[in-house]
């Protein structure tokens, strides 16, 4: 029997101290949670406390007088004005000769790349319409001048056929005939 009580002494220590370590955690674990607990109201507290800081603002009221500032500025400005104005001023004459402008330069490309190639398109349009109409009234005279000489070659012609006799005419038409081929 003494084995078999010996086995229950051991089987009832063996639970007394798991039983304790269970208890030392749960105390543990309970510990932490009122910590966190804690942790978490404390927090809310604040969080209700700002938003309650915050739903009623401090209303903040400056009242300056700011009338003799502004006097001391208007009499300085004023002192300002009449010290400029009672000092000579330079008059600077400035001659120069310049291919491009110092300042705007957008706007002067603006004016060459916009209004210049535009007229200078202009003038070049004209001038070879001017050159084409010349060239074009010369081809005209030259035409006329060839029509005049035909024609004046062709009434010969026909004064001479209708003049002469039978064999001059067969000489004409035949010369007509190889002049054709």
């Amino acid at each position: 029997m003494e084995p078999k009580k010996n086995i229950e002494t051991v089987e009832r220590e063996s639970l007394m101290l798991v039983l304790e370590e269970f208890t030392q955690e749960q105390d543990k674990h309970s510990k932490s949670i009122n910590d966190l607990v804690s942790a978490v109201n404390s927090l809310t507290d604040k969080v209700k406390d700002f938003e309650g800081k915050l739903d009623k603002p401090k209303s903040v009221t400056v009242s300056t007088d700011t009338r003799p500032i502004q006097a001391i500025v208007r009499k300085g400005i004023i002192d300002m004005k009449l010290a400029a104005a009672s000092q000579p001023k330079n008059v600077i004459r400035k001659f120069q000769l310049l291919l491009f402008p110092e300042q705007d330069v957008k706007l002067f490309y603006k004016i060459v790349f916009g209004r210049w190639f535009l007229w200078l398109a202009v003038m070049l349009f004209l001038t070879n319409s001017y050159k084409w109409g010349i060239h074009w009234n010369d081809n005209q005279k030259e035409i006329k001048i060839q029509r005049l000489e035909n024609d004046r070659l062709s009434r010969a012609w026909n004064y001479l056929y209708d003049s002469q006799g039978r064999k001059i005419k067969q000489v004409m038409d035949s010369a007509y005939i190889k002049a054709g081929n």
